[in-house]
């Protein structure tokens, strides 16, 4: 009995320690939260703001950990939200308490703005694309028709990655789908999975999604928390030419760097393949004729880009409203493009609930006050306050570029950051400053997710091919990021300063 006791013992004993081991990001986040809790509130921060920098502590931790996943971590966010501002004096009436009801309709505010709409669009749209083989297709073709040497098939990668960020509103949908078709190539080049080419082909492959995702409006979810929160805080938002107007040169000189770098530091071992096309065709001819379902997605796509390029300029349809017409489209009997069964596995609900719980956290900031005493600190202690906006936008990119090492996802990045981003913008006082512009700049830094691979989920499915070690994603990051760092500087004192933004 007592040998019995004895190694009972021993198992609780190590099943303890393995516990703390496997939940430390958890306990920390916890910890976070307690600590600001106990803290004094100052004196210019109600106490509502007091407990929302509580919450944003352990969300931050929470997803630089990844202790719980994103999903759960926003019911946990919301419940935080509920109960510890529920609980707090009104902001606008400090002798009342605002009450757990109007502290869970503030929790889940940011399930009524455009961008949560367009984001669940945009995910359909994806689902309809991987459902019928469009984006594979549409990826084929043009690889098909770039030539044999292992430099055209680089330029060709490129070329896909930028097309069909237009066409898949998901960063994640689209390397997933453009990953097997990477895979096919470098088989078709009778390379080793491991091969300098390979390496370097896939890491393009999720570097080019990487920088579309700051080219274009609708190409990540993390861009429509920005605009969720622009739409918030100034009842305006950013149209998609506007986007891309502001955005694309930005894209096409990272795309060109892109090129340069990846067969530079890592030049592929053969030059040409003979067969290697060939390859690319039979993969292509194996997917057959166009089917009805890919021409009817591809005719309600290449009408939905229309729409959403001229908004503002023939007509008034935002894009959040064009893309649910495109969806509910898709769905009616007779067009026969996606079914509610076909699609409804194909949805990542997490995300969704994340987006959503994400705008909420950061509404809830401003409007408790907490994101702005925030911003106060940040603006003093970088002597933000008179400086010029330039100089501001050189500071935050930085503090973005280093804080993003930590995260996971772009998303929680923009749900985090954004909003003291613009509380920060709000609190300079340089005369002139467009902080609706700054703001939209400052998000496409959200996007660099170059450096590490658990940096955005999209490197996370290229990395498990196997493919490429973190290393050289890591060397070659590096420099990537150092020349988008550098070329915001650059379109910050010229082509950006001429379109008002800076």
């Amino acid at each position: 009995m007592a040998d019995t006791l004895s190694v009972n013992d021993r198992s609780t004993a190590t099943a303890a320690p393995s516990w703390l081991r496997e939940n430390w990001g958890l306990l920390a986040a916890i910890a976070a939260l307690v600590a600001v809790l106990a803290l004094p509130t100052p004196e210019n921060l109600p106490v509502a703001g007091h407990r929302m920098l509580a919450i944003l502590a352990f969300a931050v931790i929470i997803w630089m950990t990844e202790a719980i996943d994103y999903a759960v971590s926003s019911i946990v966010i919301a419940a935080l939200i509920a109960f510890l501002v529920g609980l707090a004096p009104n902001v606008a009436n400090p002798k009342v308490l605002l009450g757990t009801s109007g502290a869970m309709s503030l929790a889940f505010s940011g399930f009524t703005t455009t961008g949560l709409v367009l984001v669940m669009a945009a995910l359909f749209l994806a689902a309809a694309m991987t459902q019928t083989g469009l984006d594979k297709r549409i990826a084929l073709t043009i690889l098909s028709r770039v030539g044999t040497s292992t430099r055209s098939v680089v330029v060709g990668t490129i070329l896909v990655g930028f097309v069909i960020a237009f066409m898949v509103p998901s960063t994640t949908a689209r390397v997933a789908c453009l990953v097997p078709i990477t895979l096919g190539i470098i088989a078709a080049f009778g390379v080793n999975r491991r091969s300098a080419f390979a390496s370097m082909l896939m890491i393009v492959t999720v570097q080019t999604a990487s920088i579309w995702n700051v080219g274009i409006k609708t190409a990540a979810a993390q861009n429509m928390i920005a605009i969720g929160f622009i739409e918030k805080a100034f009842n305006q938002t950013i149209t998609w030419a506007e986007w891309l107007m502001a955005a694309a040169p930005f894209g096409i000189l990272m795309s060109i760097a892109l090129y340069f770098v990846m067969t530079r530091m890592m030049p592929p071992e053969i030059e040409e393949a003979p067969g290697g096309l060939e390859g690319i065709r039979k993969s292509l001819a194996a997917l057959g004729p166009m089917k009805a379902a890919e021409k009817k997605l591809l005719a309600i796509s290449l009408t939905l880009i229309a729409f959403w390029a001229t908004e503002g300029i023939f007509h008034k349809f935002d894009t959040s409203s064009t893309t649910v017409v495109a969806v509910a489209l898709m769905f009616m009997p007779g067009v026969g493009i996606l079914t509610w069964k076909d699609a409804q596995p194909k949805i990542p609900w997490g995300t969704v609930l994340l987006f959503g719980i994400g705008i909420s956290l950061g509404t809830a900031l401003l409007q408790t006050k907490g994101a702005t005493w925030l911003a106060d600190i940040v603006v003093a202690e970088f002597g933000l306050k008179n400086a010029t906006a330039f100089f501001i936008l050189g500071v935050m990119t930085l503090f973005l570029v280093v804080i993003h090492l930590g995260f996971a996802s772009a998303t929680a990045l923009a749900s985090a950051m954004i909003p003291i981003v613009i509380a920060v913008l709000k609190g300079v006082a340089t005369p002139g400053i467009n902080v609706i512009g700054m703001t939209m700049l400052l998000q496409f830094v959200v996007s660099f997710g170059f450096i590490l691979v658990v940096n955005a989920p999209q490197n996370m499915v290229a990395y498990g091919t196997e493919t490429f070690t973190a290393r050289d994603f890591v060397r070659t990051g590096l420099v990537l990021t150092l020349i988008a760092i550098g070329l915001v500087m650059l379109l910050g004192m010229t082509y950006w300063r001429w379109l008002g933004y800076v």
